[in-house]
Order: C-alpha cells, then sequence, then structure tokens
C-alpha cells in the first residue's frame, strides 16, 4: 500500500501514469468506431451497442480480477462493500458507457473525443458539493466558459458556422457527467476499498447490467465475430481495466484538482487517433474547439500561482 501511495502521488509516477490512462481511454474512440464497422453495428442498433459496451466491460472486469488472484490478493467479495460498488458501477460503467455508446454511434471519433473533454469541467462542478476543499473561484468559472465555448466550436456546421448540438453529442454530455459523478464517488470509495477491487467488481456489476440490458433488446449473441473484431473487443476490455485502475490509483491518492488537468489529453489523443485510424478530417471548428477544451481544463486545475 504504501508503495502505491508513493508511486501514484510522487509528481513523475503521478504524470506517467495519468497519461497512459489517458492515452488508453483516448484510443478508444475509434477503436469503438472500427468495432461498429468491423461488426456491421449501424447508428440505430442501440440493442447492440449497448451489449457490446457490455462484453467489453464485462470482460476487462474479469480481467482484472483474474490478475488480482494471480497476484495472490484475493479478490473475494465482501459483501459491506455492495451498496457502494453499485452506486459506482452504476454511475461509472453502466449509465457513463450505455449513453457513450449510443451516442458514438452517431457522432465522429474526433466529436466525441473533445467532448470527452468535459469530464473535467463536470468533475470540477460536482465536487464542489462532494469534496469540501474543492471550492469554485473565478478562475474555475473562467476555465468552465472557455471550455464549453470549445463544445460549441466542436458542434458548429462548417458551411453555414450554425450552432447544431446533435442527439449523438447531447448523449455524449451527459455520459460525461455520469463519468464525472462515477469518478468522485470512485475516490470516496477507495478510501475504504482497495481499487482493484473497487474497480473490478464495480465493473462487473456495471457490465451485467449492459449486458442484460443488451440481452432484452437483441438477445444472448447477435454478432458474428472474426479476427479483427474479436482483437478489437480484447482491446477495449484491456485498456478499461488498465486504464481504470490506473485513474482510480490517481485519484486515491491525489486532491481531484490536481490531477484533473490530465484529462485534457484524452481529447488531444482521441482526435489525433482518430485522425489516424479512421481518416476523420481534421477541419477548422475541430481544432479550435480542442485548443479551448484543452485550455479550459488547464485553466480550472492550475494551482494558484503557477
Amino acid at each position: 500500500m504504501k508503495n502505491a501511495e508513493r508511486l501514484f502521488s510522487h509528481r513523475i509516477g503521478r504524470v506517467l501514469t495519468a497519461l497512459t490512462a489517458m492515452f488508453l481511454w483516448g484510443s478508444a474512440f475509434p477503436m469503438i468506431k472500427w468495432g461498429y464497422d468491423s461488426l456491421q453495428i449501424a447508428s440505430g442498433d442501440t440493442g447492440q451497442q449497448i451489449l457490446f459496451a457490455g462484453y467489453r466491460f464485462f470482460l476487462a472486469a474479469l480481467m482484472i480480477l483474474v490478475v488480482f488472484h494471480l497476484l495472490n490478493r484475493r479478490p473475494r467479495f465482501q459483501r459491506e462493500t455492495l451498496l457502494s460498488l453499485v452506486w459506482i458501477g452504476l454511475f461509472q460503467t453502466f449509465l457513463q458507457y450505455a449513453l457513450f455508446y449510443i451516442g458514438l454511434a452517431y457522432s465522429t471519433g474526433i466529436q466525441g473525443s473533445v467532448l470527452a473533454g468535459t469530464t473535467s469541467f463536470f468533475q470540477i462542478l460536482f465536487a464542489r458539493w462532494m469534496v469540501p476543499d474543492e471550492p469554485i473561484t473565478w478562475r474555475k468559472i473562467l476555465g468552465l466558459v472557455i471550455g464549453f465555448g470549445g463544445v460549441v466550436m466542436v458542434n458548429l456546421r462548417q458551411e453555414s458556422m450554425e450552432f447544431s448540438l446533435g442527439w449523438g453529442a447531447l448523449l455524449l454530455l451527459v455520459a460525461m457527467m455520469s463519468s464525472a459523478f462515477g469518478n468522485l464517488l470512485a475516490r470516496k470509495g477507495a478510501a475504504r476499498m482497495d481499487v482493484a477491487y473497487l474497480t473490478g467488481y464495480q465493473m462487473l456489476f456495471g457490465s451485467l447490467g449492459l449486458m442484460l440490458t443488451g440481452i432484452s433488446l437483441v438477445g444472448w449473441h447477435p454478432f458474428s465475430f472474426n479476427p479483427e473484431s474479436g482483437a478489437i473487443l480484447f482491446y477495449l476490455a484491456f485498456l478499461s481495466a488498465a486504464g481504470f485502475v490506473l485513474w482510480n490509483n490517481v485519484m486515491k491518492y491525489n486532491p481531484v484538482g490536481k490531477v484533473s488537468m490530465f484529462l485534457f489529453a484524452i481529447p488531444v489523443f482521441g482526435v489525433m487517433l482518430s485522425s489516424l485510424i479512421l481518416g476523420e478530417t481534421l477541419h477548422r471548428f475541430v481544432l479550435i474547439g480542442l485548443a479551448l477544451v484543452a485550455a479550459g481544463i488547464w485553466i480550472v486545475n492550475r494551482e494558484p500561482g503557477n
């Protein structure tokens, strides 16, 4: 436990682990879109999208619990943690990713990547009520305004300059609200539970909710997996397992304001990888919006005097 605290609270360890988690999460946007294409999941196939998410997080939970067991850390379930794990799983896995997978089906990987940056803003807002030592300041308000200005830019139509917050973008924003709230619940839960235990079981409960919802809509196995789609699913599960364990540890051992700034890297990595993997166009509104979101995240998380 002391070794983990030294690693995740040390400046270099905090930066490296946080950025690794951000890279993994940023890569999720193009990989999910690629998975949709490989499995022929259309934008209106809501049940298949939710079930695909359920498969991913169920596999990720198993990865965490198996590694937990191999390290001789006995991931035996503790009944007194049930309520906390269900609440965290509800927001950090079930609601976030049900909305996220549906919203991303109606959006580009680049648009989803930039909107994911709003998690940091919502986390700062929610922390005002959930974390006593995280007050709202004028600096944070300025950062929030600039950051949400970036959201507006990303949703401007390039031809007409009209703002259009589509169905997909709206769902992605609500998903990020759920993510922010779930992150803070996980931070509180990590004070009483081992982070790998918390992450594995909350993900297990959330994934069961996703799978049951998807199964009720489209049945057990509507997909025809091939080596490509299977590899994509495995990678998505891995990045979830590794990303959440790393991030929940970073959240556990550091103040919210000190680490939330790293969330700006999710849209940066996501935009870059969506452009490289999916061949999506980086038009000027996306670049301006990305810069505003990153600037907003930096401002709201900058320590006074820096």
